[in-house]
């Protein structure tokens, strides 16, 4: 099956924009910037809008930005038994009760097929700067109002500031008092993306990037992560059952097993 393509409907006032879930993210965001907005979806070369939404990895600077899962309001999907199902609405306060939606989140496509989703949009920050240096990560997040990142390897912190010009010169310039330079950009990040979790239970010894604030990181070789609460274990089969019956969708793929 191929998921539908393509811009449906997009009006910068109401900052939502519908679009088939086989668009790919960079066409969504050269789409959204020329309204000076965007989507905050990790903007992986090659993936598509459903694709990223079922992973479900957050973006670089889910620390400032929020969590992939809040930007998706609605999503259409064909369920197991084959029926289109309309999940959310069109707007951000779009349910009462369970949050059908965002359980497609980080699901693999083992709840459903997406098809068609809404996205809450945001406004482009005029202004964005990378820093870095022998910081502490604690007391930069401490200090700082609201950085989007905030990245560190056991010795140097890269932080990303993004909004006005006057705010972004004033929090650089408390960064700088803390020890960091201006930047490029970040450090290229390890290839394995992990829970922080598995840092400390692992003994891991190899090159790793803790994505402050968010329980993630990135590792430069594979390793086991914390077996899931059973209580959590639980709940993903509950809603495999009510979803996946018969398991049809997806088969072989396990979202708690995924790093």
């Amino acid at each position: 099956m191929r998921a539908p393509a393509g811009v449906r409907d997009f009006d910068p006032a109401d900052m939502t924009i519908r679009v088939g879930a086989g668009t790919p993210v960079a066409e969504l965001d050269a789409a959204l910037a020329e309204a000076g907005q965007r989507a905050n979806l990790p903007l992986t070369p090659g993936a598509t809008v459903g694709g990223v939404l079922a992973v479900g990895r957050d973006d670089l600077h889910a620390l400032g930005r929020g969590r992939l899962r809040d930007a998706l309001l609605e999503a259409v999907y064909v369920a197991d038994d084959g029926q289109v199902v309309t999940a959310g609405g069109p707007t951000v306060k779009n349910v009462s009760g369970f949050d059908l939606c965002r359980a497609m989140v980080g699901s693999l496509g083992t709840l459903g097929l997406v098809g068609e989703v809404i996205l809450r949009t945001w406004p482009r920050p005029p202004v964005q700067q990378w820093l870095a240096g022998p910081c502490d990560p604690r007391e930069l997040r401490r200090r700082l109002y609201w950085p989007s990142s905030i990245l560190w390897d056991g010795q140097t912190a890269w932080i990303h500031l993004e909004g006005h010009a006057s705010d972004v010169e004033s929090e650089a310039d408390l960064a700088q008092s803390l020890g960091c330079e201006p930047t490029e950009g970040p450090p290229p990040l390890p290839p394995h993306r992990v829970p922080v979790g598995a840092l400390e239970v692992g003994g891991f010894s190899g090159r790793y990037l803790v994505q402050i604030g968010t329980g993630s990181a990135f590792v430069s070789e594979p390793i086991p992560v914390p077996t899931p609460d059973r209580a959590v274990v639980a709940l993903h089969e509950r809603l495999k059952a009510e979803f996946d019956p018969r398991g049809r969708l997806n088969p072989g793929r396990d979202p708690l097993a995924a790093t």
